[in-house]
């Protein structure tokens, strides 16, 4: 029998990785919507990230000389090239304020929701026992209530704030993660790898990490992703409603609610962080949309048609 060298597998291995992210960055480009929907979420990324260092106070800083000061203009700084509120704050520095609250608000609610309905979806699907099915009947009662009136109920009787509106939202999505993890599941440990590991003495939990939880992570991060933007929708609305994070904090949500009295007279207070909202969350499902594509073999033709057709 032959063996190949260590140095030779890592030198295969390290050489076939840079040609799959060739591949996968040759696919982006040449899904120009999927594109732009990356160029737009880096950016917003990267604002949320850095903005709030480069706008200091302005997001709070009352100018009552540019109070609905209209957009286009920059008589009074670049920061004000979008307009200001009924306050004469920056609406660009607020976008990027809230862009750091909105974003890291349903980050946590999702990855939060992930891990606890992946770590119960594990159990319910590889356990026969009891406490599988009491978890599966849990799951069925919070999907029995709308998520938003169920987040209203619950945020209206514990008081608005930005933990209670963490628990919330992770709280009603995840029965999603549950449910698909479940699924995978039941049909990965029929497979002929997990009866091998039994064989060779391998315990229940060592068998779930090691073999099963690396296989489904992927999926549950493809719906994550996807998830995100349902997650932006509903802190939005609660925002909007009143319910979710309070003054002197804000998201884009509180911000069109801020605007939606003025909208006759000053519809930019409501417009820009509209806009974010939905250009957002049509990224993401843009982005989502074309990483389930690329996922698939079936359905990779597409992207491959896309790279061979003429220019």
């Amino acid at each position: 029998m032959t063996v190949i060298p260590t140095d030779l597998k890592a030198g295969g291995k390290a050489e076939r990785e840079p040609g799959k992210a060739r591949a996968l960055l040759g696919y982006l480009v040449h899904d120009k919507l999927a594109l732009i929907s990356a160029i737009y979420l880096l950016i917003l990324i990267l604002a949320a990230i850095f903005g709030p260092m480069l706008v200091g106070d302005m997001a709070t800083k009352l100018g009552l000389r540019q109070r609905n000061l209209a957009p286009f203009s920059l008589e009074h700084g670049w920061l004000y090239a979008l307009g200001a509120d009924t306050l004469g704050r920056s609406i660009l520095a607020r976008l990027v304020v809230g862009a750091q609250n909105t974003l890291g608000i349903a980050a946590a609610a999702v990855v939060t929701s992930m891990l606890i309905g992946g770590a119960l979806g594990l159990i319910a699907g590889y356990s026969n026992r009891w406490y599988s099915q009491v978890i599966m009947r849990l799951a069925d009662i919070i999907m029995s209530f709308p998520s938003l009136l169920l987040a209203l109920i619950v945020l209206y009787t514990l008081g608005p704030s930005i933990l209670n509106l963490i628990i919330v939202l992770a709280i009603t999505r995840i029965p999603i993660y549950l449910r698909t993890t479940r699924a995978e599941v039941l049909e990965l440990r029929e497979r002929m790898f997990v009866s091998a590991a039994k064989a060779m003495g391998a315990g229940s939990l060592r068998i779930v990490l090691r073999h099963i939880a690396p296989l489904v992570a992927p999926t549950l991060i493809t719906i994550a992703a996807i998830d995100f933007a349902s997650v932006i929708l509903a802190e939005s609305a609660l925002s909007f409603l009143g319910l979710g994070i309070q003054p002197p904090q804000f998201t884009w949500g509180a911000m069109v609610a801020t605007g939606r009295g003025y909208l006759a007279n000053a519809w930019w207070v409501a417009f820009w962080p509209g806009l974010a909202i939905l250009l957002t969350t049509l990224s993401l499902n843009l982005l989502s949309s074309w990483a389930r594509t690329v996922a698939d073999p079936q359905q990779r033709w597409r992207l491959q048609t896309l790279r061979r057709a003429p220019r």
